[in-house]
């Protein structure tokens, strides 16, 4: 049976670490060097300390140092604790690829609120545009945001960050799981309000769009697909305020807030 964290002491508060291999208790393995570097250099950890080990499999692992010798940090893992922070509302983000640092925003903020998936999408007013390797590249930096994401605020389940593709190419996706969740499209025309909806049954997805919003043919395919247009209120949000800020309302309303 797996052991709970011990009574008395504690892994300092931000030594908190995603690996990605399965954990067990009494286990010892090595830290990736940017987490050592992080663990050593910043949070100043030494042998003997604690630090929190999740593998994104559930639940969370006390870990000690062992040993710190030329950048390489060796930890054994001590004990489990089963604890889980996931939203009780499972929510699939639809986003409209945006550029700079919006993107990269959203992600965090998006994992940070708990967020099941990310579908970034590439639309028609979409300013970026990424194929083969740079897809990749782009894909993994979303994935290390989002397992950062994870480590700061307590998270112990990896959300899916889904490989980006034109909206056209997602569309047909939203057939297999028709009537199966919940459709909201954010719209800044839209006269429905979260606050009047019911609590959903099942999955919420939200799509929402670029810098520029979707077109008038990307909002009418939605809508034959099942997408109900949600407003805000009557201010209008940029790109990477608006998905934040209705998932932040979702919690709110019908999840863990």
């Amino acid at each position: 049976m797996k052991a709970s964290f011990e009574a008395v002491r504690k892994p300092r508060p931000g030594a908190r670490f995603h690996l990605q291999q399965a954990l067990a208790i009494g286990i010892q393995l090595s830290l990736p060097r940017d987490a050592a570097h992080h663990a050593v250099r910043v949070l100043r950890l030494g042998t003997g300390d604690l630090l929190t080990l999740f593998d994104g499999l559930g639940g969370e692992y006390c870990a000690e140092v062992v040993s710190i010798a030329r950048g390489e940090l060796v930890a054994r893992t001590t004990a489990f604790d089963p604890i889980e922070r996931e939203s009780p509302v499972v929510t699939c983000l639809v986003q409209g690829i945006s550029s700079g640092d919006r993107m990269d925003y959203t992600i965090r903020k998006a994992v940070e609120l708990g967020i099941t998936r990310i579908v970034p999408v590439f639309t028609e007013r979409s300013v970026v545009r990424l194929s083969g390797d740079r897809a990749d590249r782009r894909r993994d930096h979303w994935t290390a945001l989002a397992t950062a994401a994870c480590e700061q605020c307590g998270r112990n389940r990896m959300p899916e960050i889904a490989a980006a593709q034109p909206f056209m190419a997602w569309l047909p996706e939203t057939d297999a799981a028709a009537g199966a969740d919940t459709r909201l499209l954010l719209s800044a025309t839209a006269a429905a309000r979260l606050a009047a909806m019911p609590r959903p049954d099942g999955p919420v997805m939200l799509l929402a769009g670029p810098e520029g919003g979707l077109t008038d043919t990307e909002i009418a395919l939605a809508v034959s697909r099942g997408f109900g247009g949600v407003s805000l209120g009557p201010r209008i949000l940029r790109t990477e305020t608006a998905a934040v800020a209705a998932l932040a309302a979702i919690q709110s309303l019908w999840g863990d807030f």
